[in-house]
């Protein structure tokens, strides 16, 4: 969820200081995007159960992929918020949260796999067994969970201080997951919660966790996480509207993440963050959801009007 943030109309490409900020058709609210192939990437939105896929440089999308029916959502957003590719393979998070007002929003719940189909241009994405696992509970239930009171953090809205909102994804070498969450933050560190068992869970089984991994982000919560040759970099962000995005390199367990001078964000508001085949290319994905367009916020707009702004550079 964005602010409003009156910002001048960009180019579709603008570069400086060797990094080129661009704008993609279709959405307005980015929240998750991977590769899947050394041109073509797939974005998911925190507003629509549908998946766009794009060509890097070129701002209209390519293709969709529909989850309405898969992730059985009966018409609400599964808000969609992170994810992380192994092998041919992506997980897909939602942010297990309460609506923006508090309500409860069962569809939120939302933990799925699509695997990637070779063969054609686009790379075509299929979901993964007939449906969804739900994973809040079980988070809740966790050792990690009792230790950072999740259960309370689930009874408030996600950007209520101390309340329940998931945001980043990112996987360990030897294939666990790294759930990075917006809120809570304890002792202004913001929560990690290691996923051992990922593909048990796409295949109907009990979720497996490792220890709560707390991040001092400086106040700030994960907004995304993809990982390196490294470590991992890091997004983090205000719980709620107010506040400054930073990038981070982590070099994963007790290590302190570091603060990065480049690239520089400007007015970006990221929440997807992955690298390109060869390790050197790397690119965030602004959530412009509250980005004034036409004199209204860009998610108010026609779909035909919608774009999102990403930001591409190199390391």
């Amino acid at each position: 969820m964005s602010p409003l943030i009156a910002i001048v109309p960009l180019l579709w490409s603008v570069a400086a200081f060797g990094q080129t900020v661009e704008r993609y058709a279709g959405m307005c609210d980015a929240s998750a995007a991977l590769p899947l192939d050394g041109r073509h990437f797939v974005v998911a939105g925190d507003e629509k159960n549908t998946l766009l896929i794009y060509a890097h440089d070129r701002p209209q999308v390519l293709a969709k992929v529909a989850l309405d029916d898969f992730l059985r959502s009966d018409g609400d957003e599964s808000d969609l918020e992170a994810g992380t590719r192994i092998g041919d393979r992506i997980y897909w998070i939602g942010s297990m949260s309460r609506d923006g007002s508090g309500r409860p929003a069962p569809a939120r719940d939302r933990f799925f796999a699509t695997d990637i189909e070779a063969g054609s241009t686009p790379p075509k994405l299929r979901p993964v067994g007939d449906a969804p696992a739900r994973l809040r509970d079980a988070i809740v239930a966790s050792a990690a969970g009792r230790e950072w009171q999740l259960a309370q953090a689930a009874a408030k809205a996600p950007e209520a201080p101390g309340g329940l909102n998931i945001e980043g994804l990112t996987h360990t070498a030897d294939g666990a997951l790294l759930i990075g969450f917006r809120n809570p933050l304890r002792a202004g560190k913001a929560l990690v919660l290691p996923l051992l068992n990922p593909a048990d869970v796409v295949a109907g089984q009990a979720p497996r966790f490792g220890p709560a991994i707390g991040l001092d982000l400086g106040g700030r919560g994960v907004r995304a996480m993809t990982r390196t040759a490294d470590g991992y970099l890091v997004v983090g962000g205000p719980i709620a509207d107010d506040g400054s995005f930073a990038l981070f390199h982590w070099r994963g367990g007790s290590d302190a993440p570091q603060m990065l001078a480049q690239p520089a964000l400007g007015t970006l508001r990221p929440e997807a963050l992955f690298g390109w085949p060869g390790g050197k290319q790397w690119q965030l994905i602004s959530d412009d959801g509250g980005v004034v367009e036409d004199g209204k916020p860009c998610k108010k707009l026609k779909t035909r009007k919608e774009s999102f702004r990403s930001l591409t550079f190199t390391r």
